[in-house]
């Protein structure tokens, strides 16, 4: 079976976009592929975090994946900090990556911004620890949305030139899974830019923990314009807003767009996100009310943690060894 790796920040809720984009995505890879799936708390201390909050949200994290449907028995869930392999071999591929090639990553520079002095170095080589959160499993597969791309071709040039540095064959080319009909879902304030868990305003995105009254509350305030809803989709361009809550209802109802406008073009937006609402409401609750049980037994999510690391460990460990061997470290 190819083996799949992915993760996902703990710095803030899990929200629709991120289901959408990679959560749901990640639940029906299990049925054919050998999955590994990390909360990557390293990554998520590229910026400061509140210690007893990033505690909790980790621990909340876990329990959400799980809720949507992740299973720790057929597959592996644990948190990245958990395994010293990654930390290992980033600190190698910071040897092995040029300044060059991180210096053109767009994404350091979107979240660095006019603060690139002030960003610290971890934001910086961002990329690498990705790389080796990757290649520590030798995983030839991730599902990724196309804001990371860049990255696993990094990870690919990364591959590469340590194979061809130390004369091996030993690190596999990766490919890139970009999967669902809504992978890039947008925010409720902004339809052209990405929903984010870190965004300051609460109002822009469906948190994975919101209760149905807050969840109807945001739809009915998201953004649209004074246009109906087209009936086709050409109806949708240049309309950032109203092309993203079609998308999502599309997602959530497992259907095409085509076929979204087709029930509903035509119509105000009012009546629109009313059905919307019901929608989100009726997909979300069940995964917010499995989430609240896990989160009661917090023990029993850092048990499955726990077990994932080990078991992750039993993978990655001899990998990231053989890698020292080959850089020539004698590990006495």
């Amino acid at each position: 079976m190819q083996r799949i790796f992915s993760g996902i920040q703990p710095s803030g809720v899990a929200t629709l976009g991120n289901y959408l984009g990679a959560i749901r995505n990640w639940v029906a890879l299990q049925d054919e592929h050998e999955c590994i799936y990390c909360v990557v708390d390293l990554h998520a201390i590229t910026e400061w975090q509140n210690p007893k909050d990033f505690a909790q949200q980790t621990r909340e994290m876990a329990a959400v994946l799980l809720a949507c449907g992740i299973d720790p028995t057929r597959h592996i869930l644990f948190l990245q900090s958990s395994v010293r392999a990654h930390a290992q071999l980033a600190w190698i591929f910071n040897c092995v990556a040029r300044i060059g090639w991180l210096n053109r990553m767009t994404q350091f520079k979107d979240k660095a911004g006019k603060n690139r002095e002030n960003a610290s170095t971890g934001l910086y080589v961002y990329p690498n620890l990705m790389a080796a959160d990757i290649l520590a499993y030798k995983a030839t597969a991730v599902p990724v949305g196309e804001d990371q791309r860049q990255h696993l071709e990094l990870a690919n040039d990364i591959a590469q030139k340590f194979n061809h540095d130390y004369g091996v064959d030993f690190f596999p080319n990766i490919q890139p899974l970009i999967l669902g009909v809504a992978a890039r879902v947008m925010s409720l304030r902004d339809g052209t830019k990405k929903m984010s868990k870190s965004d300051p305003s609460d109002q822009s995105r469906i948190n994975l923990n919101d209760d149905a009254d807050t969840i109807a509350l945001k739809i009915r305030r998201a953004k649209t314009d004074p246009e109906p809803l087209p009936s086709e989709m050409e109806g949708l361009a240049n309309r950032p807003e109203a092309r993203n809550l079609v998308g999502i209802y599309a997602a959530l109802a497992d259907m095409d767009a085509d076929s979204v406008l087709r029930d509903h073009g035509g119509k105000g937006f009012g009546a629109f996100k009313e059905a919307l609402a019901a929608l989100v409401v009726d997909r979300l609750s069940p995964i917010a009310a499995e989430t609240r049980r896990y989160l009661a037994d917090p023990a029993s999510v850092d048990a499955v943690l726990r077990d994932g690391a080990g078991r992750a460990a039993a993978i990655a460990d001899p990998i990231v060894a053989e890698v020292e061997r080959m850089v020539g470290f004698i590990g006495v």
